[in-house]
């Protein structure tokens, strides 16, 4: 992930330079229309490895193959009708809707053309993911998306030296991306997983894709509620506020989704094994996993989350010239909310390894669509801005969390007493101290990079043994036996030398 992340960052900087601000712009506002569907192909993904996930952990290597073909053929559909649909809402896009230059629709009709291919491909190379996932291949798994990367890299470097439409080759070039990166996970999936047998007419029922398709659906409820809310929240504060708090909200964004990355990369890891726990009839095993989840995914974020909620001011002064306003109020708050949320984010894995989510989808429609007509009332008398968290914490912690943890332990046997031993009261002591401690710099120092590396440092620090001190019996012998199994590995590697 560092070094994807790396390449990213390099390669935004040299296709921004190529394309300039106005093709990139472009680009951005096509691509963007597709990408609202982004949550169809994230709600199918995640029911595909749940089920194959939930059968590894069972040793049914003929089922797999059953849930791999039904899988196939159902993002096979999905492929195509997505191709349908977005042809159709190409022609509302283009009259009427997108503001794009005279001179410049037919380039973005090719960037449209190029990102529904894309688009198809993505959909399509799901049943190979599901199978890496469930089979714990992170190995693997991170080699294609640094492959992935160095492609788009690649793509860069092209256009940097190209003399004719950049925009154009860049859109094709990187519709051609998803296809390279499907073809090398099938090639390899074929040949390593037994399960990977492309025979629909030998492997293939009914049931089960009926099965899929309801959980898929519920799934995409759930999904779908989340993507009108957060959507339904930015017009609303466009609505009252301006453009401003608008582009206030985008660096919020950008920001959290890149303090987030590293706890969503351990819960990828994760969650195919809370789901095979269940698929053992193990649900004291899948719940135990499920909490320590929960807990790292909080720890994992607050070493880089608490820093920033301390330096806030600084750290936006180095990144931006010019800081939008509410910026920095909105920045921590949007932290909290996001340390609140790893408090039971596994959770949703262990409903989901149960095979029940209905409830839980039903009830994300409360949390997520009710604010808005909330926040329209508040913002029409005149309260500030910042009340869009405010109400968004509410609601996530009053319906969100807590029909998740209503309907695990409805479902899942969930222990309240264990989810606060193991997750709640171990995390907040360890983020207060954390936090408190990086503060004390605040009373003698000025604002500096010296200043942002010791709070980093000492927050850290803080976290890490805070953990350690509370950990249970059980982490603690799963932690020493890593630290034994590292060291062997040392002293092998030095004893080979």
């Amino acid at each position: 992930m560092g070094i994807t992340i790396f390449i990213s960052l390099y390669t935004t900087r040299l296709v921004l330079n190529a394309l300039g601000a106005s093709d990139f712009g472009i680009f951005n506002v096509v691509g963007g229309a597709i990408a609202m569907l982004g949550f169809l192909h994230a709600a199918m993904s995640s029911a595909t490895q749940r089920f194959m996930s939930f059968y590894e952990g069972k040793g049914d290597k003929e089922k797999q193959k059953y849930i791999f073909n039904v899988s196939s053929v159902l993002h096979f559909g999905i492929a195509i009708g997505l191709v349908l649909v977005l042809l159709v809402a190409g022609y509302f896009f283009f009259n009427g809707i997108l503001n794009i230059p005279p001179d410049r629709v037919f380039a973005a009709k090719v960037i449209y053309g190029s990102l529904i291919l894309s688009t198809a491909f993505t959909v399509m190379s799901v049943p190979y993911e599901a199978v890496l996932n469930a089979h714990e291949n992170m190995l693997y798994y991170s080699i294609v998306g640094i492959v992935e990367s160095v492609l788009k890299l690649t793509v860069a470097l092209i256009i940097v030296y190209y003399a004719g439409d950049k925009l154009v080759l860049y859109g094709i070039l990187m519709a051609v991306i998803p296809f390279v990166i499907r073809t090398i996970m099938q090639v390899y999936c074929h040949k390593k997983y037994e399960e990977c047998v492309i025979a629909p007419r030998t492997y293939f029922e009914k049931g089960l894709m009926k099965e899929m398709a309801s959980f898929a659906g519920w799934n995409l409820v759930g999904m779908g509620s989340g993507l009108v809310g957060n959507y339904g929240s930015m017009i609303i504060v466009n609505h009252f506020f301006g453009t401003i708090i608008n582009a206030a909200l985008g660096v919020v964004n950008q920001l959290n989704g890149q303090l987030m990355a590293f706890s969503n990369n351990m819960l990828k890891a994760l969650n195919p094994v809370v789901v095979k726990k269940q698929g053992e009839g193990n649900q004291n095993e899948m719940m135990y996993f499920s909490l320590i989840g929960s807990k790292l995914s909080f720890l994992i974020f607050a070493v880089f989350a608490i820093p920033v909620l301390i330096e806030t001011s600084y750290i936006l002064t180095l990144w931006l010239k010019n800081v939008p306003e509410w910026t920095m109020l909105f920045i921590q708050l949007a932290l909290i909310k996001s340390l609140l949320e790893q408090l039971t984010v596994t959770l949703n894995t262990a409903l989901a390894a149960i095979g029940d989510i209905k409830g839980l989808s039903l009830s994300n429609i409360l949390a997520n669509i009710l604010p808005l007509p909330i926040l329209y009332i508040l913002f029409l008398y005149d309260f500030e801005p910042f009340w869009l968290y405010i109400v968004g914490i509410t609601f996530m912690v009053g319906f969100g969390t807590g029909f998740k943890i209503y309907y695990s332990v409805k479902l899942c046997n969930l222990s309240i007493s264990e989810l606060f031993k193991i997750v709640i009261l171990p995390c907040v002591v360890v983020c207060v101290l954390s936090f408190l401690g990086g503060s004390t710099y605040r009373l003698f120092l000025d604002k500096s990079l010296f200043r942002l590396l010791l709070v980093g440092l000492t927050t850290g620090l803080i976290l890490v043994l805070g953990t350690y001190l509370t950990m249970g019996k059980r982490e603690r012998e799963v932690f020493n036996g890593s630290k034994k199994m590292i060291a062997n590995k040392i002293n092998n590697k030095k004893k080979e030398k």
